[in-house]
């Protein structure tokens, strides 16, 4: 039986504290659900730059969480890593420390993951079963579950790729990986901001279609980093704002068919981040400027303020990362701003739209 199911012995008014009750709980467990997933995009991304994500060959969902605990066990998995093109053709020769240091981002990685899906499923079957998720959330958070396992088997897709015939992943296949964790990232966000208390009007509906527009600008941009990172293009055309000694360089579509190069070609792939890096800084600094004029002195005007600011410093350190031959630090910031920057244009966009209504609220309005 339902927290919030009728009862004719308690008043509306209490029901409807009941529920703000529950959905602050609701609220904080997703911020932290959040915070977990940031660490692990991170954790992923110095996974992928230090070559680490194909030290362990086998997928163990439940086994993999313990680690190789003596010599006998540390020798088993630096030989199965021994027998892959990644070992055999880039790090022959390497000692079992070396691989013990690409073998423990790679398991952190993991091991972060199933912590997180373990911080999800339990609070979740906790809150339903206790009657505190309000009937219209549950499909939203099941759908929030069931993309979380499919994240899981999307990885392993990833590191499969890399295993036979390749020295790494697949592009296509990384590209897919960390959209799908940014799109999970997106959804909770949106959920949870959806939840939150919202003391200001729906925004224009000019404000609401353009702070949308940005979010999927920015997943976008999000696919096309993965491309870039999958290909390894950032140590590449390491100067700006030209590229290949131009504005717009030549060769971008040299390989046939043509649309491959948008996925295959170096120098095609990262011309294209650039140039969506542009695009996103002219719309944020556009919708900043409409939404001012749409909608004075609010809210929602502060925020598209706020959010093109975040813009321009993802777009620094990116430039940055660039010049820097994609130094380490610098890297991981850069993606750790994109996460940022679509953590706000989410929660900015959700709230043009005001919050979801309280089921109290809907049964009083029939």
């Amino acid at each position: 039986m339902s927290i919030l199911a009728e009862d004719s012995t308690i008043d509306p008014i209490s029901l409807q504290r009941r529920e703000e009750k529950n959905r602050t709980a609701l609220r904080w467990w997703l911020y932290l659900v959040l915070l977990v997933l940031f660490s692990l995009v991170v954790v992923g991304g110095a996974t992928r730059l230090t070559e680490s994500g194909l030290s362990i060959t086998e997928w163990k969902p439940i086994h993999g969480v313990v680690p190789p605990l003596n010599g006998a066990e540390w020798q088993e998995e630096f030989e199965k890593y021994r027998q892959i093109p990644q070992y055999q053709q880039i790090n022959k020769g390497m000692s079992l420390e070396e691989f013990k240091t690409i073998f423990w981002w790679e398991w952190a990685h993991r091991f972060l993951a199933r912590a997180l899906g373990v911080l999800f499923a339990l609070p979740l079957a906790w809150f339903w079963f206790t009657g505190r998720i309000e009937k219209a959330l549950k499909p939203r958070l099941l759908v929030l579950l069931a993309l979380g396992g499919l994240q899981g088997a999307v990885g392993w897709w990833m590191v499969a790729s890399g295993l036979v015939e390749r020295t790494d992943v697949s592009q296509y296949r990384l590209a897919t990986h960390l959209t799908l964790a940014c799109v999970i990232f997106a959804a909770i966000m949106y959920v949870a901001r959806g939840i939150a208390p919202h003391h200001a009007d729906p925004a224009s509906a000019q404000t609401r279609k353009a702070a949308g527009w940005l979010v999927a600008l920015v997943l976008f941009q999000i696919y096309l980093g993965g491309l870039v990172a999958g290909l390894n293009a950032g140590y590449t055309f390491n100067t700006w704002p030209l590229m290949d000694s131009a504005l717009i360089p030549s060769d971008l579509l040299i390989q046939s068919p043509w649309w491959v190069n948008f996925f295959e070609n170096v120098k095609t792939v990262q011309f294209v981040h650039r140039t969506g890096a542009y695009l996103i800084f002219f719309v944020a600094l556009w919708h900043m400027v409409a939404a001012r004029r749409a909608d004075p002195g609010s809210t929602h005007a502060r925020r598209a303020l706020l959010l093109f600011h975040l813009v321009l410093i993802q777009a620094i350190v990116g430039i940055a990362t660039l010049l820097t031959h994609v130094q380490i630090h610098t890297a991981l910031a850069h993606q750790a701003m994109a996460l940022v920057v679509l953590a706000f244009a989410v929660a900015h966009w959700r709230g043009t739209k005001g919050p979801y209504p309280l089921e109290t609220q809907i049964k009083l309005a029939r």
